[in-house]
């Protein structure tokens, strides 16, 4: 990403989060859901990292999909008005990673084994 007010044409500055200090990369993301419009199926993420983030590899459970599902580390959603009076999202995270298919179920619904309870 490029901070638009302190770049110029022949001089480009990085851009960096307002309350820490660090680089910030975006990432554009799709959502694989067939029932979402067009105009929601696709956001970008922006990642605060002193090193560009590098998308993972797809597992080979997941070979043949259209795109890599990743998993972002410490995703914030800030919501705010844009310009044209409506509601949108902000979206910011401390990396990606890629998705964890054997403890995918457990993480996200809560249904761990008698082992993770204890």
């Amino acid at each position: 990403m490029l901070d638009f007010e302190a770049s110029t044409k022949d001089r480009p500055v990085p851009a960096r989060d307002k309350l820490t200090g660090e680089l910030m990369w975006a990432v554009p993301v799709m959502d694989g859901d067939p029932t979402l419009k067009a105009a929601a199926k696709s956001v970008s993420v922006k990642i605060l990292s002193p090193v560009e983030p590098v998308i993972p590899a797809a597992p080979p459970e997941m070979a043949g999909l259209p795109f890599v599902p990743v998993e972002f580390e410490a995703l914030a959603v800030t919501p705010y008005v844009n310009p044209q009076n409506r509601l949108a999202y902000s979206f910011k995270a401390r990396g990606m990673r890629a998705v964890s298919v054997a403890g995918a179920g457990k993480a996200r619904h809560g249904k761990g084994s008698a082992e993770d309870a204890g």
